[in-house]
């Protein structure tokens, strides 16, 4: 949108987003087109990282142009976690979402029960809120106590109690890290720490972009750039990194 973030971020409906002319893009394919535009007008892609100008930020840059999951090898004080946040900055500097919507729902292409909802009650007059790029990036140092509920999510026992609702309806789910970093950049520092199990459960999303929750028939098209890093000594000596 050719417009400056104060006129973008003061647009409130989602009549208003449509006759702005915004059109939803996959956080890759953003990623990637300011990375493009940076590199045109030879703005500096990475500051503040220095000695991988020639190896590690090109092959950086290649996967971010081929729409890549990312992982991040090298041994401590490598600037891997470093790198990785500095990604936010190719991000849009605002994001529309659904107004009150946990997962960040597109306003033109909303995943969530309560995005869906909202829309077909209030229709045009959809209340709009705006994301700065920083809220966009979420980030998990990988422990051996992670568990496929704190990343993917799971049923609330408590939610479906407080609004008296079946554990068969959508609406007792509590998501986890994942999902909530939809549309935006999700990090796993030191990889081989997460339990293989885990990491067989990211497989799922990493493959097809959705999830599964406790036998639910949930399918939510995720649309996350994944960002992982890895020590070599830690998956050779303690942990390991499944393919």
């Amino acid at each position: 949108m050719a417009k400056s973030n104060k006129q973008v971020t003061a647009i409130s409906t989602l009549g208003e987003l449509k006759k702005s002319g915004y059109k939803p893009v996959s956080v890759k394919e953003e990623l990637r087109r300011n990375l493009v535009k940076k590199i045109k007008s030879g703005e500096p892609v990475f500051e503040g990282i220095y000695g991988f100008e020639h190896t590690v930020l090109p092959d950086l840059e290649r996967a971010i142009l081929s729409r890549h999951n990312i992982i991040l090898l090298g041994l401590r004080g490598q600037a891997k976690t470093r790198i990785a946040r500095r990604m936010v900055e190719l991000l849009d500097p605002y994001m529309p979402i659904v107004a009150g919507s946990d997962l960040s729902d597109d306003p033109m292409a909303p995943i969530s029960r309560y995005a869906k909802d909202l829309i077909a009650e209030k229709g045009d007059a959809t209340p709009i809120a705006w994301v700065p790029r920083e809220e966009r990036f979420t980030e998990k140092l990988a422990t051996p106590d992670v568990s496929v509920a704190d990343l993917i999510g799971d049923v609330d026992p408590i939610r479906a109690a407080t609004l008296k609702l079946p554990y068969s309806d959508e609406r007792v789910i509590h998501f986890g890290l994942i999902p909530r970093s939809h549309r935006g950049i999700f990090v796993i520092n030191e990889l081989p720490d997460l339990q293989a199990r885990i990491q067989v459960a990211l497989f799922n999303m990493l493959q097809e972009g959705d999830i599964q929750i406790r036998g639910f028939r949930v399918r939510m098209p995720l649309d996350i750039q994944f960002v992982f890093t890895a020590n070599p000594e830690d998956y050779t000596n303690r942990g390991a990194i499944i393919t």
